[in-house]
């Protein structure tokens, strides 16, 4: 993965242009205009794409820019600056680490009745996003239905780097801690771990105390059937007795079978989209997300090409005129953070306000033409009347998600086999399978990718073949 870097060029008027690999393009532009101490408009901040993120390239990357500027804005000479993976790897910080402390409650028939959670969170030497950790770990913890919920959580200032953002930060930890506790009641029960974690899934009743209006509508809650369709499968009773019975015949290596379920609750965020469609017909699109290898560009080509093709008779081939342009914070402003799975919706649906507003300014030259012609108007031609007919043809919307409906659960779970040789310790993962309720997909392709892109590195050790 690429590590931080940035390339600063210094620019007439106390200007500067900043090329950095960031998820906070907009960020990068305010940290190196008050480190250099000029206007906001004096720093334009470029980023065309990042070679990996994870939320390692958030808060992160502004040292790295500002190292650049300065010694650019100081020399009045370009310069680039990239870590070598070992100071990347240390300056990361990494995911943070958690001690937790609890007492549970529970019936002998596995119902939780309640839990203390006194939660300490390393944070390292400095902030960063650690403010915002608390509230991830608790929004995954509160997969089950603990009945009645405590916790103290303190974050701590420590004498090692900065903890950062790592790929869903809190969250990872949140349904560690609660997967612990289940197994902890199930094995004093003497019960059966997925019995206890099936009882203790939420009611819709129970899921809107939990989390408020993130929990939606009852049809939206769907972690329950997906649960069953895993842990209740005639396939999943087959696998668990096949299990026991290698166990019973095996001395040095065990495995285990074991379905866990998720929630992982995401807010939308404002977000700018701006469309403008050239003379030759070609469309450039900004957007205020970054595309960080997660499909980005690929769903908001898309969406134009969507919210565009009843203006254009080949509509398949209007996709190929679409490009997708860099970030650029003095040409599309408030592009706020590229992170929390929610990028790629909120930056689709400012681009689809784009395209409603160019329909609604090239529908009646679209209606003149066919109407004069008696056949479909094509796009070239149409776009060359527009011009002639002064209509601007670039629109910008900023899409705001309503507020009652800015939070909201994802829902899903997984049924791993694992063998470990308990003589060396070796893990291996010998099967996962995931159902992921994606409701209506903006692209299965890309979103498959997402789901299935290995997680095992947070808790393993991983040895990757390339065949």
């Amino acid at each position: 993965m690429e590590t931080q870097t940035a390339l600063a060029i210094p620019d007439e008027d106390n200007c500067i242009t900043v090329y950095s690999s960031t998820q906070l393009p907009e960020i990068i532009q305010n940290v190196v205009a008050d480190c250099l101490g000029i206007p906001y408009h004096n720093v334009r901040v470029i980023t065309r794409r990042v070679g990996g993120g994870f939320g390692g390239k958030g808060m992160k990357s502004t040292h790295i820019a500002c190292a650049c500027a300065v010694a650019a804005f100081k020399l009045r000479r370009p310069v680039r600056m990239y870590l070598d993976r070992k100071t990347d790897m240390i300056m990361a910080g990494g995911r943070h680490p958690m001690k937790a402390k609890y007492s549970v409650g529970f019936k002998s028939d596995g119902t939780l009745t309640a839990l203390h959670v006194d939660l300490g969170i390393n944070a390292g030497i400095s902030p960063d996003l650690s403010p915002f950790i608390p509230a991830a770990t608790i929004a995954c913890l509160n997969k089950y239905n603990w009945g009645a919920l405590a916790f103290d959580i303190k974050l701590c200032k420590t004498n090692v780097s900065s903890k950062s953002a790592v790929r869903a930060p809190g969250d990872v930890q949140g349904s560690f801690i609660a997967e612990a506790i289940i197994e902890h009641v199930a094995s004093a029960l003497g019960a059966d771990t997925n019995a206890v974690r099936r009882k203790n899934l939420h009611s819709v009743e129970s899921l809107t105390k939990f989390y408020g209006d993130a929990a939606g509508d009852a049809p939206t809650y769907s972690l329950i059937d997906i649960f069953d369709k895993l842990a209740s499968s005639p396939e999943y009773r087959s696998r668990a007795e096949a299990v026991e019975r290698f166990n019973g015949g095996s001395r040095w290596k065990k495995r285990g079978i074991s379905c866990v379920p998720i929630t992982y609750e995401v807010a939308l965020r404002p977000t700018p989209g701006k469309v403008s469609i050239l003379n030759d017909g070609s469309i450039a699109v900004e957007v205020g997300g970054v595309e960080l290898g997660q499909g980005l560009y690929t769903k908001v080509k898309q969406m134009t090409a969507f919210g565009l093709r009843e203006l254009c008779p080949d509509a398949d081939g209007l996709l190929d005129k679409v490009r997708v342009i860099q970030a650029d914070t003095l040409s599309l402003i408030q592009g706020s953070f590229t992170g929390g799975s929610t990028t790629s919706e909120s930056s689709c649906e400012a681009v689809r306000q784009s395209c409603t507003v160019l329909f609604e300014r090239l529908k009646p030259i679209k209606d003149s033409l066919e109407a004069k012609s008696g056949a479909a108007a094509p796009w070239s031609a149409l776009i060359a009347q527009a011009k002639m007919a002064s209509v601007n043809l670039s629109a910008h919307a900023y899409w705001k998600p309503d507020p009652a409906f800015v939070k909201y659960i994802n829902y899903g779970a997984a049924v791993s086999e694992v063998e470990i040789d308990v003589l060396t310790g070796a893990t291996t993962i010998m099967r996962s399978d995931l159902v992921y309720d994606c409701g209506q997909s903006l692209n299965p392709a890309v979103d498959l990718g997402q789901v299935s892109s290995p997680p095992t590195g947070t808790a393993l050790l991983l040895l990757i073949v390339v065949i």
